[in-house]
């Protein structure tokens, strides 16, 4: 459809600015025919159709409304021309905002009503009626910090109802980039706004005249029309009348409605009676709601409920609310006990002890319920701990055995061997020794460390929550704020009383625990008599090291959890000293176990014979050894505030003397095995070393062990102990921070020695004095006599029979330790020369072939064994040289000389064994 006039055009708005509902006159061309031709206008963006009045064609009135925009165009719209434009625009205004203490002279439109309650500061008093912006221009609020306002106006303010009032700091601060005019404009609107002030309640009067003009202009008129009724003179005055005519009435109207009004009285009286029980149900219901409650375990919501009654009707003096805040007493009085039954049952957990004594503070339980708490929970452990005892020993006293708790305790005595049994022979012999107690170390739980742990696991459950009990009580943290206020003066009276009281329940806890251990693991002496008092396990064995060592770690951890929770030292020292006393114990122990671990090492003495002339006993014995001081390792170390475990004399002396004790035990079992009988000797595994040189005459396949080579096996083992297992072991203990190591080392070295002595003795017995015992028969074999012989011819029989004889004594001393050789054979050469120098100086005369042939005898001897001579036996050979008559010829001594040439040649085979060889490897 085509429209038949122009668009409407809008040339002029007045006025051209002003708040919302301002009423403004609108002017332009082809505005509509009429209005219902006006189908639309909007100034600003915002629709004003409701409000607009069409005038002409020409002239539109209407109100602007609540635009988004402050400023727009005025857009009208025609059925007969369509959408229009606009040449001029209009500016909306912010209202002038009026509070409800502003004077005003007309009546306030409520659409620009401003109330001070939704204004932006909020918080200002209302009185104070401070403007929002005193300059009255826009606010551009500053980038600058508050720090460094502060510093530049000290003392100052920003608040312009400050006494302080720094007006710098309030542009800086809201007006940091306004512009000059801006400011001009600032001060003019500062200047009008004083001006009103000055003016008063007068300017607001200059205002209102017109209104109050239009009221005296009222008042005469009533007055001049009761003027001109002229009836005042006659019948009274209009409003005598009136007043007669409106007291008649009123009574009529009782007259009629008394009835109606008695009814409506009484009506009013029930609506009163059913207003206060809907107002007050909350009390009269509280009874009811608070058994509910307490059915359904919300006690929160009782208290909350209690409170506000409380609060309510606590001093009322009606007396229905009495007593019915009488009942909800009553039942409160039974929520207590039944809170504080619940707080003192046990077991309980710490949340609920806390919650139970919370609830208890809030409804002002009498007494100290918390306190109660605890001393119940301390009376709890100290029965737990009791009863953990009397079920272990019940378990004891049934069908013997172990408990049913594996433990494996082979981590904590695992070893590497000896330095020195890296040896490949050596090593394959330790290998295959094993302490007595492998076994025992992966056997199940005993019943006595079944129970400390049982027990000390009790105590770290239980101990725990009871320390932070009475953390939360000494704090406050148990008790809500108004329960802590009440009560904080009684309590902080009470304080040091029951922090000593609770450090006795903490001692008490402590030294049940101590008690308890020591009646299980310690001897009834060290136990302090209080074996049979805390389970009576003093009639079974005493537990083996590895176990106490598995006890101390536990009581170890059970420390260190205890001081995680910052329980004073001094209160956990009982246990401190309790884990010494065991530390002591287990090295006690241990070595002791250790000593019949050595003792039964002869058992397992094979015989077999290395290189070196060695058996693996010695291995055996330092692996033993060493195996139960790493076993010790984790006791004798010290953790952070723990004593040396030989900080007391008299452990360092025990301790030495069983180290002692395991060394001559060992020396013992030397000796034993040095001096038991042929027949029991075990030979069926016995071996040697395929690499000796000189397996000959003595030992062949089915050979027996003599006791001569049992005592060169033996003595071999103990030089072998002398130069290395003693000193690895003293370096052993000093690693291990033993005390007395001198002492031990000392007193070890004498015993060695003095064995060593014996046995080396005894085996010179049995092999030189057979050798000694046969050279005098042998020089006389045949009636021969020094004075009278034939000329010599070589040497006789008997030094050929000595020679081989040592020849022998060589061979098994080589066989099984070429170290022996020379200190065997020098001495069993000092006993042929000392018994050859006595038996020539005997000798009364010689003859000269007689004085030759006992020289070439002894000088044949001598330069033979020369390699194994001694200062002794050189000493000898020269007195029995010197018994001989000198030779007088030089045709003698070319005799002797080729005769012992003769004799060399001849033996030289024989002799090779007594060849000076280079000086034995020092084994390391």
């Amino acid at each position: 459809m085509s429209r038949s006039r122009q668009p409407p055009l809008v040339t002029g708005i007045s006025p051209n600015e002003g708040i919302p509902w301002t009423k403004v006159t609108i002017r332009g061309e082809n505005l509509g025919t009429g209005p219902a031709d006006l189908i639309g206008l909007t100034i600003c963006g915002h629709n004003c159709l409701l409000t607009a009045e069409w005038m002409s064609a020409s002239k539109i009135v209407c109100r602007v409304g609540q635009a988004k925009n402050d400023k727009g165009d005025i857009i009208v719209t025609t059925k007969s021309g369509g959408k229009g434009t606009s040449t001029v625009s209009f500016k909306l205004l912010k209202p002038e905002k009026i509070g409800i203490l502003d004077q005003s002279a007309v009546w306030v439109d409520e659409m620009n009503y401003y109330d001070m309650r939704t204004d932006r500061n909020k918080g200002i008093p209302p009185l104070s009626l401070r403007p929002a912006n005193p300059l009255g221009i826009e606010i551009e609020k500053g980038k600058f910090p508050q720090k460094d306002l502060e510093m530049l106006f000290p003392g100052m303010s920003a608040d312009f109802t400050s006494e302080n009032f720094s007006a710098a700091w309030y542009l800086i601060e809201n007006h940091s980039n306004t512009s000059f005019e801006q400011l001009k404009m600032a001060i003019t609107h500062l200047k009008r706004q004083a001006n009103k002030k000055s003016e008063g309640s007068l300017a607001y009067v200059k205002g209102g005249l017109s209104t109050f003009f239009e009221a005296q202009d009222a008042l005469s008129a009533i007055h001049q029309k009761l003027e001109a009724d002229g009836t005042e003179k006659v019948e009274g005055s209009m409003t005598q009348k009136l007043e007669n005519v409106l007291n008649r009435a009123s009574n009529t109207a009782d007259t009629l409605f008394q009835e109606v009004l008695g009814r409506k009285d009484k009506a009013d009286s029930t609506r009163n009676a059913l207003n206060v029980l809907q107002r007050f149900k909350f009390l009269f219901n509280l009874p009811l709601n608070i058994e509910r409650n307490i059915q359904k375990g919300d006690y929160d919501v009782v208290i909350n409920d209690y409170e506000k009654a409380k609060s309510l009707f606590g001093k009322t003096e009606v007396q229905v609310f009495k007593k019915y805040y009488a009942e909800v007493e009553t039942r409160i009085e039974a929520l207590r006990e039944l809170l504080l039954e619940k707080l003192l049952e046990t077991p309980s957990t710490l949340h609920d002890q806390k919650r139970y004594i919370r609830y208890l503070s809030d409804l002002h339980a009498p007494g100290d319920p918390a306190w109660q708490c605890i001393g119940a929970q301390h009376r709890w452990i100290l029965q737990l701990m009791h009863g953990c005892r009397e079920g272990c020993a019940r378990d004891l006293k049934g069908p013997p055995g172990l408990h049913s708790t594996p433990v494996d305790l082979d981590a904590e005595v695992r070893a590497p061997a000896p330095s020195h049994l890296g040896q490949t022979a050596s090593l394959k012999r330790g290998s295959s020794f094993q302490p007595g107690r492998d076994d025992a170390w992966r056997c199940r739980t005993p019943h006595r460390v079944a129970f400390v742990e049982k027990l000390t696991k009790l105590v770290l459950s239980q101990l725990p929550n009871f320390w932070k009990l009475w953390i939360s009580y000494v704090n406050g943290s148990l008790f809500s704020e108004t329960a802590e206020k009440s009560g904080h003066i009684e309590r902080s009276k009470n304080v040091r009383q029951r922090q000593n009281d609770f450090k006795k329940m903490i001692q008490e806890v402590m030294q049940c625990l101590v008690k308890l251990v020591r009646g299980a693991l310690l001897p009834l002496g060290a136990a302090e008599g209080g074996g049979r008092q805390h389970g009576g396990w003093e009639a079974k064995a005493e537990l083996s090291g590895q176990w106490l060592a598995h006890v101390i770690q536990t009581l170890r951890l059970t420390h260190e959890s205890l001081a995680a929770l910052e329980i004073p030292s001094d209160l956990l020292q009982a246990v401190q000293d309790l884990v010494l006393d065991l530390r002591v114990r287990c090295v006690v122990v241990t070595l002791q176990h250790t000593a019949e671990d050595v003792k039964r090492l002869a058992e397992k003495e094979d015989w077999a014979v290395d290189s070196e002339g060695l058996t693996s006993l010695p291995c055996q014995f330092e692996r033993c050894v060493l195996l139960s001081l790493q076993s010790l390792h984790g006791v004798l170390e010290s953790k952070p505030g723990e004593p040396s475990v030989f900080q007391h004399p008299k452990t360092q002396e025990e301790v030495c003397q069983l180290s002692i004790n395991i060394m001559q035990v060992f020396i013992y079992c030397l000796e034993q095995l040095s001096t038991k009988p042929d027949a029991d000797v075990d030979t069926a595994h016995l071996s040697v070393d395929v690499s000796s040189p000189d397996l000959f005459g003595s030992i062949h396949e089915d050979f027996s062990l003599t006791s001569e080579q049992r005592l060169l096996i033996v003595l071999s083992n103990c030089c072998y102990l002398e130069r290395h297992t003693f000193l690895n072991i003293a370096d052993h203990f000093e690693k291990h921070n033993f005390q007395g190591i001198e002492k031990i080392t000392q007193v070890s070295m004498a015993s060695l020695k003095d064995l060593d002595q014996r046995l080396f003795e005894s085996y010179i017995e049995l092999k030189a004095d057979p050798i000694v015992g046969s050279l005098e028969p042998g020089i006389y074999a045949g009636y021969f006599d020094w004075r009278d012989c034939l000329p010599p011819t070589g040497v006789r029989n008997y030094l050929k029979e000595a020679l081989v004889n040592i020849i022998a004594v060589h061979a098994e001393v080589f066989t099984i330790s070429k170290d022996l050789v020379p200190r065997v054979l020098s001495r069993v050469v000092e006993a042929v020369s000392e018994e050859l120098s006595r038996l020539m100086q005997c000798v009364s005369s010689f003859s000269k072939n007689g004085a030759l042939q006992a020289r070439l005898e002894i000088c044949t001897l001598r330069d033979t064994v020369a390699a194994h001579l001694t200062p002794e036996s050189r000493s000898s050979f020269k007195q029995a040289l010197e018994a001989l008559p000198q030779l007088s010829s030089g045709a003698d001594r070319k005799l002797l000389e080729e005769l012992l040439s003769r004799v060399k040649s001849g033996m030289h085979l024989q002799l090779a064994c007594f060849q000076a060889a280079p000086p034995p490897a020092v084994k390391t």
